[in-house]
């Protein structure tokens, strides 16, 4: 493995800004920061999500992921009215791991099928089981095959789109291709190429020949880096299409969670919670753990291990309620989600009996069972909407729960939480979480998440900062919510049955 820090000769140093993009699941966000950590522009672009089949989503690389970076660093100038040349690097991250095959030209050849969302590769995990050994995949990537990996998701299209298989060059995932698209490079983090599994060994951060065998040659992946290393410069056409600078280094980039978790100052045994349109969550290490029931692997740097799960509904599940419930003035609101957090308010802790199974789409950690459904268990002639939209918002807490007690079995104990995302605005939530985990949690006061922790890694492979853990130069203010004991007890029983009732469903929702 090559590392590549051959770009520092060239960094402008004499600049004063860093750029962030993060691309999101519905959402594009970027910001230009100072050197300081102070934001001075920042964007969003909302965007849709294709569901072509039911258990498959994708987006269409150049329609969203680029056309939306695009749209972003051009916002971000003329708000700002900097010039480029003032900008030191630039950092990516996206949604992850996402698999999208380009030709040689760089031509996306089908839309990019998404992270764990998508169950479509059932059928190749059980195959990929069976030839590598499941016991000797986990020990070789540090996670079990699930939606979430990325190498079955290749395999799907070798086995479903020969055509498509065969023409590609190279397969990427989402901030690669923006990469790319600037430099003409293609690269891949090693935290994201952890989630390539089986394709990548997590102790020796290289590709595994043996698992290539199966899916893909090796020569179609391409070269790994950690996170903040600058991999090339923005050339003249990307410059011409950005309003970016020919010549401004570019960083290799990261998953989503990853960059969001640098955001919030994460440190050794802390947990990052981010509340997206699913939740994800990565606890910190300083030793590589094998965790039976969750994804193990390297971090942004060396030294530094990451313990990771996730599920498949959150903040999908709030859009769902008020796509289908919510009424027509409700919608027409710009505080359409405050409006219904309100709603929620008037339930009491516990939603009057009613239990939701988050499993809309299948569920990631602990269960691992894209077949499962989800389930509002409990109702009576009684029960309102403000009951049903409480019943969401704590059926994602159980399910975090869950994860929580699956860790401390795994002799896992984070010892802070930080909560990030766009599901921190709706306070209730907040609250709501805190009481079901009977735990402190901490929400950073900076908003922006992942595309701010692109901009501190621009900086930290730019030689600005020493290493990632200056990123507490950046945070300064964090909002505390204390658990309220008296509401924890109320949970502890309406856990239990959460807990019991896909047990004894379970079955019935794989016969749906």
């Amino acid at each position: 493995m090559k590392y590549q820090n051959d770009f520092r000769g060239v960094l402008k140093m004499n600049g004063e800004f860093l750029l962030g993009v993060d691309i999101g699941t519905y959402s594009s966000k970027g910001v230009l920061v100072a050197k300081e950590g102070k934001i001075i522009a920042q964007h969003t672009v909302f965007h849709d999500m294709a569901m072509p089949y039911p258990g498959q989503f994708e987006h269409d690389a150049d329609k969203i992921w680029w056309s939306d970076f695009v749209t972003i660093t051009k916002a971000l100038l003329q708000q700002s009215k900097i010039h480029p040349s003032r900008i030191i690097s630039v950092g990516i991250s996206g949604i992850g791991p996402c698999v999208l095959p380009i030709d040689e030209n760089g031509i996306p050849l089908r839309p990019a099928i998404l992270y764990g969302i998508d169950r479509r590769s059932t059928k190749e995990i059980k195959y990929l089981e069976r030839v590598l050994g499941k016991e000797q995949i986990f020990q070789k990537t540090g996670s079990y095959l699930s939606s979430q990996s990325a190498g079955p998701k290749i395999l799907w299209i070798r086995e479903h789109e020969r055509e498509v298989y065969e023409k590609t060059r190279w397969f990427l995932t989402s901030q690669a291709y923006i990469v790319y698209k600037l430099t003409g490079i293609t690269s891949i983090d090693i935290y994201t190429a952890s989630s390539y599994a089986p394709l990548f060994d997590i102790t020796s951060l290289q590709w595994d020949e043996n698992a290539s065998s199966y899916i893909v040659p090796v020569n179609r992946l391409p070269q790994v880096y950690w996170s903040y290393e600058v991999v090339g410069t923005i050339t003249k056409q990307s410059a011409q299409e950005t309003g970016l600078v020919h010549g401004t280094p570019v960083i290799v980039g990261t998953s989503d969670a990853a960059a969001e978790a640098l955001s919030t100052g994460m440190l050794i045994n802390d947990m990052m919670l981010m509340f997206g349109s699913s939740v994800f969550f990565i606890v910190q290490t300083s030793q590589l753990k094998k965790a039976k029931h969750f994804w193990n692997a390297p971090f942004l740097d060396k030294g530094i291990y990451s313990v990771l799960g996730g599920m498949s509904t959150a903040g999908s599940l709030t859009k769902w309620f008020r796509d289908n419930f919510a009424m027509e003035k409700e919608i027409e609101q710009e505080n359409t989600y405050e409006i219904l957090m309100k709603l929620a308010e008037k339930s009491p802790p516990g939603a009057k009996g009613l239990i939701l199974l988050p499993y809309f789409e299948g569920e990631r950690t602990p269960i691992h069972d894209p077949q499962a459904k989800g389930v509002l268990f409990g109702l009576n002639l009684q029960h309102t909407r403000s009951d049903i939209y409480r019943a969401i918002l704590e059926g994602v807490g159980f399910g975090i729960y869950h994860n929580l007690e699956v860790l401390s079995e795994e002799m896992i104990e984070p010892q802070n939480i930080l909560v990030t995302g766009g599901g921190t605005k709706n306070k209730l939530w907040m609250q709501i979480v805190s009481d079901i985990l009977n735990k402190e949690i901490v929400i950073p006061d900076t908003k922006t998440g992942a595309s701010y922790g692109d901009a501190f890694m621009a900086g930290v492979g730019s030689g600005l900062f020493h290493n990632l853990t200056d990123i507490h130069l950046w945070i300064k203010n964090k909002q505390v919510i204390q658990p309220d004991p008296k509401a924890h007890e109320k949970y502890l029983s309406s856990y239990h049955i959460f807990r019991s009732l896909y047990k004894v469903t379970k079955t019935l929702m794989h016969k749906i």
